[in-house]
């Protein structure tokens, strides 16, 4: 411990940059990210606040399991596709994938959009079915 107080003496200013290179990095992810909720949180969300439930993975990801009552608009075609999410600017909007890697960009536009409350699945459809929830097959 006492040979990183003195690097840290030695060393303010790389010490300094790197904290600040740490503080924007999160900073960013926090602004991109969007907000999340979990699973549990979600169930939630759709149970007492009729969430509306957005996949944008493709057709065929979808079909092979998604959750209940969740719209089908990929990724590439959310911008062409905005005006079918019209009618729910006032409900919450969730939005999921595969990992949750590609919903932060999902937000943004439907933010973008006019929609204020909008969230991500954390985890996506994976930790979905990791907590053994309920996905619709066709």
């Amino acid at each position: 411990m006492a040979q990183f107080v003195e690097f840290l003496g030695n060393h303010w200013l790389l010490s300094t940059l790197w904290l600040a290179a740490l503080a924007a990095i999160i900073l960013y992810h926090q602004r991109t990210g969007g907000a999340s909720v979990g699973p549990q949180q979600a169930v939630m969300l759709i149970n007492r606040k009729d969430a509306v439930v957005v996949d944008v993975r493709e057709k065929k990801e979808f079909e092979a399991g998604h959750i209940v009552d969740a719209i089908n608009i990929p990724l590439i075609k959310l911008k062409q596709r905005l005006n079918e999410l019209k009618k729910y600017q006032d409900k919450p909007v969730i939005v999921y994938c595969k990992m949750g890697q590609h919903s932060a960009e999902a937000i943004k536009t439907l933010q973008e959009a006019g929609h204020s409350e909008v969230y991500k699945l954390s985890g996506g459809v994976s930790e979905w079915k990791a907590q053994s929830l309920p996905l619709v097959q066709k």
